[in-house]
């Protein structure tokens, strides 16, 4: 039998220790490190003999064909999981406490249940009762949905591998099961790493939609081990914040589909409802007063997804010292960056004054295209003249203060026809464009502060 071995692992980063410490060497972490008891490593040097021989395949064969995929009816679900779910995958759900999680895979699988899919939801937080109470706020008691209260992964196990298992098994939370072999406390690295390997390599031998709920740190990472997004095969985040009724739920991996693509729910009394439609959600508060200044729509593209949304800025003078810089939903290091273009290429002396920039609705944006219209309203909030309200902005914002072209441009001004802008402030294009829209071309951002200058004189 082999010998128990003692080491201490770091809860955080899961790096290895000879020894106890107060703070991870590798992460920084302070009070994360624990004691953790393992097996010892089997002897090396294997020789010939101690394995199987692989049975390789020929990529250009066509032997296996791709099964079909499970459609939840939850439409926007669907989209960011690639089309449905895939047969013998395994997704991982992570977000905020009380952000729905929870909520969500309610829907989806007691929907799958009412249409005849074999579901199963164990629960290790609450009792069935408690699932059920959830479920009857939903409308969706009448669901022939499996419960269960479980969280040893040694039982959870054996039920995935009778004889008719079910299709799809939620699993809420990982951090929550154990395996009685490992000798650790339940959501330590260990148990995280070995519960979610068993459960995985289960629902790919028998076929099964393993669908994996994650808890977050106060950083916004799933707790437990990195590796755990490397073993599944998907990644999904809740994403939102507690005042805005909004949520995204955003694939940052996905083996299945394409990666940064988003769904947009909106919370109610009944779940979470879809939103086929973000744009005009996200533009739905938006004052029709022309004399606002400081606000500029910003035609972004979320995946294969263009999305519309409205970007906000405050420029005031600030007392001596240093100025202020508050952003909420954009990276704070690109706000940084084109400030310094805005003073350095077109003296416009932002140093000075405290900026606050703020993406309504609660959606994060990460792509560069949205400098051009941070610029707009920076501008525009600066020399106190409005933004045109019948424009949108986008372009990538260059060192030299040159506006450079961006991806999918025709999708991005097709979308805002169809919300009933007619105008678009935009980079120069490589070749003809066919555009719904009148677009005013900004080669250079010295160009876009000339065109608030002349807005300024024709408003006086």
């Amino acid at each position: 039998m082999a010998k128990a071995a003692e080491h201490f692992v770091c809860q955080s980063c899961g790096a290895a220790h000879g020894k106890w410490s107060g703070r991870c060497a590798s992460c920084g972490e302070w009070n994360t490190i624990s004691e953790e008891a393992t097996r010892e490593a089997p002897p090396k040097g294997l020789g010939k003999g101690k394995g199987r021989v692989l049975d390789f395949r020929k990529l250009n064969e066509h032997g296996e064909t791709e099964g079909p995929r499970t459609i939840s009816g939850l439409g926007e679900f669907d989209r960011v999981c690639g089309g449905g779910l895939v047969p013998g995958s395994a997704i991982l759900i992570g977000g905020d406490p009380g952000i729905g999680k929870s909520t969500i895979l309610l829907q989806v699988v007691a929907r799958l249940a009412q249409q005849g899919v074999s579901c199963a939801y164990i629960s290790g937080e609450e009792a069935p009762a408690q699932v059920r109470m959830r479920a009857r706020r939903l409308g969706l008691e009448g669901a022939p949905l499996d419960l269960a209260a479980a969280t040893s992964v040694r039982d959870i196990v054996a039920t995935m591998d009778e004889d008719e298992p079910p299709h799809v098994v939620v699993i809420d939370s990982i951090q929550t099961m154990y395996v009685d072999s490992v000798e650790a406390a339940p959501g330590t690295v260990s148990q995280v790493r070995t519960s979610a390997q068993e459960l995985i390599r289960a629902a790919k031998r028998r076929n099964i939609c393993l669908l994996l709920v994650g808890h977050v740190t106060k950083d916004g990472q799933i707790a437990g081990p990195r590796i755990l997004e490397h073993m599944v095969d998907s990644v999904l985040y809740f994403e939102g914040e507690r005042g805005h009724q909004f949520r995204i739920l955003r694939a940052v991996k996905n083996r299945f589909g394409p990666t940064d693509e988003i769904s947009v729910f909106e919370m109610s009394d009944g779940g979470l409802m879809e939103v086929t439609n973000p744009s005009a959600l996200f533009l739905a508060n938006r004052g029709s007063d022309g004399d606002i200044t400081g606000s500029a729509v910003f035609a972004g593209l979320e995946g294969s997804r263009p999305v519309l949304v409205e970007i906000q800025a405050l420029v005031a003078p600030s007392p001596p010292g240093n100025p202020r810089r508050t952003v909420v939903g954009w990276d704070g290091n690109r706000l940084a960056m084109v400030l310094a273009v805005l003073d350095a290429r077109c003296g416009l002396g932002m140093a000075g004054h405290d900026i606050y920039l703020n993406v309504a609705g609660g959606l994060r944006i990460g792509e560069p295209a949205a400098d051009l219209a941070v610029a707009a309203a920076l501008v525009s909030s600066l020399m106190e003249v409005p933004v045109p309200q019948e424009a949108v902005i986008f372009g990538e914002i260059s060192l030299s203060g040159e506006v450079r072209a961006v991806s999918q441009a025709e999708l991005r001004l097709k979308e805002a026809a169809k919300l009933g802008f007619s105008r678009a402030l935009a980079p120069p294009a490589p070749k003809q464009r066919k555009s719904p829209l009148e677009v005013t071309e900004i080669g250079r951002l010295q160009e876009l502060v000339e065109l608030f200058a002349s807005l300024g004189v024709k408003a006086v």
